[in-house]
């Protein structure tokens, strides 16, 4: 069996996030969803067969001090104890952004276990610039332009959106360190089985080209992901197939999300 890589592990359920935005007005009207605080989605991550990680996405309340923040959103994921003793990794992103989603204003990662990280970005909306720090390093500020986002809020945004079958769309991503274009094509409605129930759903595949790590050595590496077609849009799964193996991200809460449908 192939070595199981690290970062492999994690790597496929946060590419989603670097390209899960939309730019294109034109073609992409903003609805009403019913984004709320106290949601909270887990999901398991299987490496082949073999269960390596659980994450969870949530909508938490803002705390106060924050100028101009109007949500939260937070990221948790988490090596299961057996994987733990190839690689121990635990990490939690904070993401805060207006009202609308349409810009950031904070982006923290805190990263424990074999490596770690401490990374605060700071967005900057009247120099247009976001500073990025990690422990020590403070490399200098970089330029954003108008609607960035960080790679978690970006995920949200799209749930703000009207999908439309056939469509490509864009946002600007940072991580702080630099600026890539996101992208996400919407491929087709699809019905998908999880535990024996059929959910109504929308498959999308993110672009690739800016996703380092495992991805930046496979060529031929694809991603699709699963959203409810319905107004929460709502990530029931994504599957990656890369140098190393395939991965699945599966939504392992839906029954508490959706008792009136499944």
């Amino acid at each position: 069996m192939t070595k199981l890589s690290p970062k492999a592990i994690i790597i496929p359920l946060l590419c989603v996030l670097i390209v899960f935005s939309n730019s294109h007005t034109a073609n992409s009207q903003a609805v009403l969803t019913p984004l709320r605080v106290g949601e909270r989605l887990e999901f398991q991550i299987k490496w082949g067969f073999i269960p390596a990680a659980r994450a969870s996405m949530e909508i938490a309340p803002v705390e106060s001090g924050i100028t101009g923040a109007a949500n939260h959103f937070i990221l948790r994921i988490a090596t299961y104890p057996l994987i733990d003793l190839l690689y121990k990794f635990r990490e939690r992103v904070d993401s805060y952004t207006n009202r609308a989603i349409t810009r950031s204003i904070l982006y923290k990662k805190v990263l424990k276990g074999h490596t770690k990280r401490d990374i605060k970005v700071i967005f900057d909306w009247g120099k247009h610039q976001a500073r990025y720090t990690n422990f020590a390093e403070r490399p200098a500020p970089i330029t954003i332009p108008d609607g960035t986002l960080d790679v978690l809020s970006a995920f949200f945004f799209i749930r703000t959106q009207k999908l439309v079958v056939g469509q490509t769309i864009e946002r600007p991503i940072t991580d702080g360190l630099k600026v890539v274009a996101g992208q996400l094509h919407i491929l087709k409605h699809e019905k998908i089985k999880i535990k024996g129930r059929l959910i109504d759903t929308f498959k999308l595949e993110p672009e690739l080209k800016d996703v380092k790590g495992v991805f930046e050595k496979s060529k031929h590496a694809r991603m699709y992901i699963w959203v409810t077609a319905d107004s929460r849009k709502i990530l029931v799964r994504l599957k990656s197939k890369v140098i190393i193996g395939s991965f699945v991200a599966t939504l392992v809460n839906y029954a508490q999300l959706f008792p009136a449908k499944i």
